[in-house]
């Protein structure tokens, strides 16, 4: 698959197969984890065959089913846009291994991650990971006019970078953010909500990766 292709095809899924992930597979992980961690300067560890994160005592929204494996995502206090950029490479790179996500805010137990983050540093969020009992399913958007400046004449790679931006999963999927483009560089800002600096990194990425990174340059 394409980079385009991964990121339509991957939806947040929340209940898994009881199936362990193949060795070949684990290993790929811990290897992709181990570079994001180099080149981030974050400390993201990868959990797998380990329910305790999951496992909650009542039912509610976003209640996880046979979830087994997972990354924490763990970095300074103040990284929260870096934790959604980073994470989301992780997230794609599992994709195109076959394996399904949910990034996970509240639904799990702090307490069942068996990590003890470094001093000014958090466990930001984690991120569910497993061969899901479905593919998940496509979520209402918003049109590109409604997150960007975006017109019939901008440029092919800024519209193709907003439809990009469009497929990265947000917080309860309020989409909430505001691309602009100004000479060849673009401004992303986060609206106000619940993880919104995090998702600014998620739709970060996915911009970068629709748009091409050798088209422009970030605005301050």
């Amino acid at each position: 698959m394409t980079d385009y292709e991964l990121m339509l095809s991957r939806h947040s899924v929340r209940s898994y197969l009881d199936k362990p992930i193949e060795e070949e597979k684990v290993r790929a992980l811990r290897e992709k984890t181990e570079e994001v961690n180099r080149k981030s300067g974050l400390h993201i560890a990868l959990f797998t065959e380990e329910p305790k994160c999951f496992k909650v005592s009542e039912p509610g929204y976003g209640i996880f089913k046979n979830c087994k494996n997972y990354f924490a995502m763990v970095g300074p206090s103040d990284a929260d846009e870096k934790i959604g950029y980073y994470g989301e490479e992780l997230v794609l790179f599992a994709q195109s291994l076959g394996l399904n996500t949910c990034w996970a805010a509240m639904s799990y137990k702090k307490g069942g991650v068996d990590i003890k983050p470094a001093k000014g540093e958090k466990l930001h969020i984690v991120i569910a990971l497993g061969y899901g009992e479905t593919q998940g399913h496509e979520r209402k958007s918003k049109s590109i006019s409604e997150v960007s400046n975006a017109v019939d004449s901008s440029p092919e790679w800024f519209i193709n970078g907003v439809k990009a931006a469009l497929t990265a999963p947000t917080a309860i999927n309020q989409q909430r953010f505001r691309l602009k483009l100004e000479g060849d560089k673009v401004s992303a800002k986060a609206g106000l909500f619940v993880y919104t600096k995090l998702d600014l990194g998620i739709v970060k990425y996915h911009f970068e990766l629709g748009a091409g990174k050798e088209n422009f340059e970030w605005a301050d």
